[in-house]
Protein backbone atom coordinates (compact mmCIF):
# COMPACT_ATOMS: atom_id res chain seq x y z
CA UNK A 1 0.00 0.00 0.00
CA UNK A 2 1.01 3.60 -0.51
CA UNK A 3 0.57 6.28 1.37
CA UNK A 4 0.26 10.17 0.51
CA UNK A 5 3.13 12.37 1.64
CA UNK A 6 2.16 15.56 3.73
CA UNK A 7 4.83 18.16 2.58
CA UNK A 8 5.49 21.20 4.38
CA UNK A 9 7.55 23.00 1.23
CA UNK A 10 4.93 24.52 -1.05
CA UNK A 11 7.61 26.36 -3.27
CA UNK A 12 9.41 23.63 -5.26
CA UNK A 13 11.70 24.47 -8.04
CA UNK A 14 9.77 23.94 -11.29
CA UNK A 15 10.51 20.63 -13.19
CA UNK A 16 12.66 19.65 -9.96
CA UNK A 17 11.76 16.79 -7.24
CA UNK A 18 13.28 17.76 -3.79
CA UNK A 19 13.58 14.86 -1.53
CA UNK A 20 14.27 15.39 2.00
CA UNK A 21 13.61 13.78 5.45
CA UNK A 22 10.93 15.33 7.37
CA UNK A 23 11.17 16.29 11.28
CA UNK A 24 9.45 13.11 12.17
CA UNK A 25 11.50 10.68 10.00
CA UNK A 26 9.59 10.95 7.30
CA UNK A 27 10.22 11.01 3.40
CA UNK A 28 9.00 14.50 2.07
CA UNK A 29 9.01 15.60 -1.19
CA UNK A 30 8.15 18.60 -3.39
CA UNK A 31 7.90 19.10 -7.15
CA UNK A 32 6.00 21.15 -9.83
CA UNK A 33 5.44 18.40 -12.51
CA UNK A 34 7.52 15.18 -13.47
CA UNK A 35 6.43 12.03 -11.56
CA UNK A 36 5.45 13.32 -7.99
CA UNK A 37 3.43 16.54 -8.54
CA UNK A 38 1.17 18.78 -6.13
CA UNK A 39 -2.66 19.28 -6.48
CA UNK A 40 -5.23 21.80 -6.03
CA UNK A 41 -2.90 24.05 -3.93
CA UNK A 42 -3.29 21.10 -1.16
CA UNK A 43 -0.12 19.46 1.08
CA UNK A 44 -0.78 16.36 0.00
CA UNK A 45 2.01 14.93 -2.09
CA UNK A 46 0.89 12.12 -4.72
CA UNK A 47 3.07 9.89 -7.07
CA UNK A 48 1.68 8.48 -10.52
CA UNK A 49 0.46 4.76 -10.66
CA UNK A 50 2.98 4.08 -13.25
CA UNK A 51 5.68 5.71 -11.41
CA UNK A 52 4.98 3.72 -8.44
CA UNK A 53 4.79 0.16 -10.34
CA UNK A 54 8.12 0.61 -11.81
CA UNK A 55 10.02 1.55 -8.60
CA UNK A 56 7.71 -1.47 -6.99
CA UNK A 57 9.15 -4.02 -9.56
CA UNK A 58 13.32 -2.92 -9.40
CA UNK A 59 12.92 -2.88 -5.60
CA UNK A 60 11.19 -6.64 -6.28
CA UNK A 61 14.06 -7.55 -8.48
CA UNK A 62 16.71 -6.19 -6.24
CA UNK A 63 15.99 -8.24 -3.20
CA UNK A 64 15.18 -11.10 -5.38
CA UNK A 65 18.88 -10.79 -6.62
CA UNK A 66 20.36 -9.71 -3.19
CA UNK A 67 18.66 -13.31 -2.10
CA UNK A 68 20.11 -15.04 -4.86
CA UNK A 69 23.76 -13.83 -3.99
CA UNK A 70 23.22 -14.54 -0.38
CA UNK A 71 21.84 -17.98 -1.09
CA UNK A 72 25.15 -19.14 -2.94
CA UNK A 73 27.41 -16.97 -0.77
CA UNK A 74 26.13 -19.39 1.94
CA UNK A 75 27.07 -21.75 0.21
CA UNK A 76 30.24 -21.62 -0.87
CA UNK A 77 30.95 -20.56 2.51
CA UNK A 78 30.47 -23.72 3.79
CA UNK A 79 33.68 -26.18 3.53
CA UNK A 80 33.71 -28.15 0.08
CA UNK A 81 32.50 -31.77 1.04
CA UNK A 82 34.70 -34.65 -0.68
CA UNK A 83 32.94 -38.16 -1.99
CA UNK A 84 32.99 -39.99 1.40
CA UNK A 85 36.35 -42.93 0.24
CA UNK A 86 38.84 -43.63 -2.30
CA UNK A 87 40.16 -46.23 -3.92
CA UNK A 88 43.02 -44.97 -5.47
CA UNK A 89 44.49 -48.26 -7.32
CA UNK A 90 40.96 -48.23 -8.30
CA UNK A 91 41.37 -44.73 -9.39
CA UNK A 92 44.28 -45.41 -11.23
CA UNK A 93 44.10 -45.13 -15.58
CA UNK A 94 43.09 -42.62 -18.09
CA UNK A 95 40.94 -40.18 -17.56
CA UNK A 96 38.86 -38.03 -20.43
CA UNK A 97 38.91 -34.01 -20.01
CA UNK A 98 35.10 -33.43 -20.21
CA UNK A 99 34.82 -30.18 -19.16
CA UNK A 100 36.97 -27.91 -17.05
CA UNK A 101 36.71 -23.90 -15.72
CA UNK A 102 39.11 -21.97 -17.37
CA UNK A 103 43.10 -21.73 -16.32
CA UNK A 104 45.96 -20.85 -16.58
CA UNK A 105 47.84 -23.58 -17.72
CA UNK A 106 45.56 -25.07 -19.99
CA UNK A 107 45.13 -21.26 -21.74
CA UNK A 108 46.88 -23.33 -24.74
CA UNK A 109 45.22 -26.34 -25.33
CA UNK A 110 42.36 -26.22 -27.61
CA UNK A 111 41.30 -29.80 -26.91
CA UNK A 112 41.72 -33.55 -26.45
CA UNK A 113 43.40 -33.44 -23.07
CA UNK A 114 43.76 -36.37 -21.28
CA UNK A 115 45.27 -37.69 -17.80
CA UNK A 116 46.53 -41.07 -17.41
CA UNK A 117 47.45 -41.95 -13.43
CA UNK A 118 49.68 -44.70 -12.37
CA UNK A 119 50.60 -45.74 -9.00
CA UNK A 120 53.88 -46.36 -7.98
CA UNK A 121 56.05 -48.60 -5.47
CA UNK A 122 56.18 -45.67 -2.96
CA UNK A 123 52.67 -44.62 -3.01
CA UNK A 124 52.41 -42.03 -4.81
CA UNK A 125 50.90 -41.19 -7.71
CA UNK A 126 52.89 -40.69 -11.30
CA UNK A 127 50.28 -38.13 -13.35
CA UNK A 128 50.88 -37.61 -16.70
CA UNK A 129 48.63 -34.98 -18.73
CA UNK A 130 48.00 -34.73 -22.53
CA UNK A 131 46.80 -31.93 -24.11
CA UNK A 132 46.15 -31.10 -28.11
CA UNK A 133 47.86 -27.32 -29.22
CA UNK A 134 46.66 -25.29 -31.91
CA UNK A 135 49.54 -25.98 -33.77
CA UNK A 136 48.78 -29.59 -33.86
CA UNK A 137 51.54 -30.74 -31.38
CA UNK A 138 50.82 -32.58 -28.13
CA UNK A 139 52.05 -31.11 -24.90
CA UNK A 140 52.45 -33.09 -21.96
CA UNK A 141 53.20 -31.99 -18.27
CA UNK A 142 54.57 -34.76 -15.86
CA UNK A 143 54.29 -35.01 -12.38
CA UNK A 144 52.89 -36.61 -8.93
CA UNK A 145 50.45 -36.63 -6.62
CA UNK A 146 50.53 -37.51 -2.73
CA UNK A 147 47.39 -38.84 -0.64
CA UNK A 148 46.27 -36.75 2.47
CA UNK A 149 45.39 -38.71 5.23
CA UNK A 150 44.00 -42.52 5.63
CA UNK A 151 44.51 -45.05 2.93
CA UNK A 152 41.28 -43.99 1.37
CA UNK A 153 41.51 -40.37 1.55
CA UNK A 154 39.81 -38.81 -1.44
CA UNK A 155 42.35 -35.57 -0.72
CA UNK A 156 45.26 -35.57 -2.67
CA UNK A 157 47.85 -33.03 -3.30
CA UNK A 158 50.06 -32.98 -6.74
CA UNK A 159 53.03 -30.89 -7.91
CA UNK A 160 54.60 -30.62 -11.54
CA UNK A 161 57.55 -28.83 -10.21
CA UNK A 162 60.95 -30.84 -10.08
CA UNK A 163 61.67 -33.11 -6.99
CA UNK A 164 64.36 -30.96 -5.66
CA UNK A 165 61.51 -28.50 -4.60
CA UNK A 166 59.45 -30.71 -3.25
CA UNK A 167 59.69 -29.28 0.53
CA UNK A 168 58.16 -25.86 -0.24
CA UNK A 169 54.46 -26.14 0.05
CA UNK A 170 53.32 -23.57 -2.64
CA UNK A 171 54.34 -26.14 -5.14
CA UNK A 172 51.38 -28.39 -4.39
CA UNK A 173 48.18 -27.95 -5.37
CA UNK A 174 45.05 -29.47 -4.17
CA UNK A 175 43.51 -32.58 -6.08
CA UNK A 176 40.33 -33.00 -4.30
CA UNK A 177 37.69 -35.74 -5.81
CA UNK A 178 34.53 -34.11 -4.85
CA UNK A 179 32.17 -36.39 -6.70
CA UNK A 180 32.50 -40.08 -7.85
CA UNK A 181 30.02 -42.66 -9.45
CA UNK A 182 29.79 -46.34 -7.80
CA UNK A 183 31.49 -47.56 -11.55
CA UNK A 184 34.27 -44.73 -11.26
CA UNK A 185 33.58 -43.89 -14.45
CA UNK A 186 32.45 -39.91 -14.19
CA UNK A 187 34.50 -37.87 -11.43
CA UNK A 188 34.83 -34.61 -10.72
CA UNK A 189 38.01 -32.77 -9.30
CA UNK A 190 38.26 -29.41 -7.72
CA UNK A 191 40.47 -27.86 -4.63
CA UNK A 192 39.28 -26.40 -1.32
CA UNK A 193 38.62 -22.76 -2.49
CA UNK A 194 36.62 -23.71 -5.80
CA UNK A 195 38.75 -21.77 -7.62
CA UNK A 196 39.70 -24.90 -10.26
CA UNK A 197 37.09 -27.48 -11.37
CA UNK A 198 37.60 -30.51 -13.81
CA UNK A 199 35.07 -33.51 -15.00
CA UNK A 200 36.38 -36.48 -16.24
CA UNK A 201 35.69 -39.46 -17.95
CA UNK A 202 36.46 -43.19 -18.61
CA UNK A 203 35.22 -42.34 -21.80
CA UNK A 204 35.46 -39.53 -24.46
CA UNK A 205 31.75 -38.61 -24.44
CA UNK A 206 29.57 -38.91 -21.51
CA UNK A 207 25.91 -39.56 -20.92
CA UNK A 208 24.02 -36.71 -20.88
CA UNK A 209 21.50 -37.66 -18.00
CA UNK A 210 24.46 -38.33 -15.70
CA UNK A 211 26.36 -35.43 -16.61
CA UNK A 212 23.47 -32.96 -16.49
CA UNK A 213 22.84 -35.01 -12.84
CA UNK A 214 26.56 -34.04 -12.31
CA UNK A 215 25.66 -30.77 -12.78
CA UNK A 216 23.40 -30.71 -10.59
CA UNK A 217 25.17 -31.44 -7.59
CA UNK A 218 28.16 -29.77 -8.54
CA UNK A 219 25.57 -26.41 -8.29
CA UNK A 220 24.32 -27.75 -4.67
CA UNK A 221 28.03 -27.70 -3.74
CA UNK A 222 28.15 -24.01 -4.52
CA UNK A 223 30.26 -24.22 -8.36
CA UNK A 224 28.46 -21.99 -11.11
CA UNK A 225 28.60 -24.52 -13.77
CA UNK A 226 28.09 -22.02 -16.47
CA UNK A 227 31.62 -20.95 -16.20
CA UNK A 228 32.21 -24.96 -17.26
CA UNK A 229 34.07 -25.15 -20.97
CA UNK A 230 33.52 -28.18 -22.88
CA UNK A 231 36.93 -29.90 -24.07
CA UNK A 232 36.64 -31.31 -27.51
CA UNK A 233 37.05 -35.24 -27.16
CA UNK A 234 35.95 -36.29 -30.85
CA UNK A 235 37.25 -34.60 -34.13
Amino acid sequence: MFHIIHSKYHQPTSGAIKWWIGPNGTIRAGARDGPARYHGGSNNLQIPMPYLKFHLVVTLMSLVSTGVAAAEASVTAQPLATVASLNVPRYMGVWYEIARYPNFFQRKCIGFTVADYRLNSDKTVQVINRCKLQSGETDQAIGVARQIGAADSPKLEVRFAPAWLSALPMVWGDYWVIDLDHGYQLAAVSDSKREYLWVLARNRQVDPTMYSALLGRLTQQGFNVQKLILTKQID
